[in-house]
């Protein structure tokens, strides 16, 4: 069914109760509650769509799981919430392909991070740094995976020396 098809909305109240299983006023207290917007002809009378019966249904299976209209208001605004995420979630996932292919088609590969790759046959030299009193500028190996720093142990910072406390017998004196 097309989404033009399934938005359409043909159904008056009673034709709409009777596909969701429900009464027609029902429906209407449906409605007044803010459940379900069913678009009106010129002369004022409900019609639903494919799209209205079924979150009429919706609407049914969790009020026969003991929700209150308002607990079903709550999940349907909540599964609204859900489901504009994962949209948003899956278009930034293909701007990512997007990304990485055309990082990939620009000449960048990866391995673990993206890393230049040489345009010609001339090598390429990275080299790594070591911190410490010996720093050190060593060669890396693109195929050796990336070294831990070594945990150094701190010493201790120095403490400022405390004042003793006077003795009974200097107070005497």
């Amino acid at each position: 069914m097309s989404d033009e098809r399934f938005y359409r909305a043909v159904y008056v109240i009673s034709v709409a109760a009777e596909l969701a299983g429900l009464h027609p006023q029902t429906l209407r207290i449906y409605e007044r509650r803010g459940l379900v917007a069913p678009a009106r002809t010129p002369g004022g009378s409900r019609r639903y769509s494919d799209a209205d019966v079924a979150l009429l249904e919706r609407i049914a299976e969790l009020t026969e799981e003991g929700l209150n209209l308002a607990g079903v208001q709550r999940v349907l605004e909540l599964e609204r919430s859900v489901a504009a995420l994962r949209a948003e979630l899956d278009e930034v996932r293909r701007a990512q392909q997007r990304q990485a292919a055309e990082l990939l088609a620009r000449g960048f590969r990866g391995r673990g991070r993206l890393m230049p790759a040489a345009a010609s046959d001339a090598s390429v030299t990275l080299y790594r740094a070591t911190r410490g009193p010996a720093s050190v500028i060593e060669p890396v190996d693109p195929a050796e995976p990336p070294r831990p720093e070594p945990l150094r142990p701190q010493s201790p910072s120095p403490q400022p020396p405390r004042p003793e406390p006077p003795s009974p017998q200097s107070e005497r004196s």
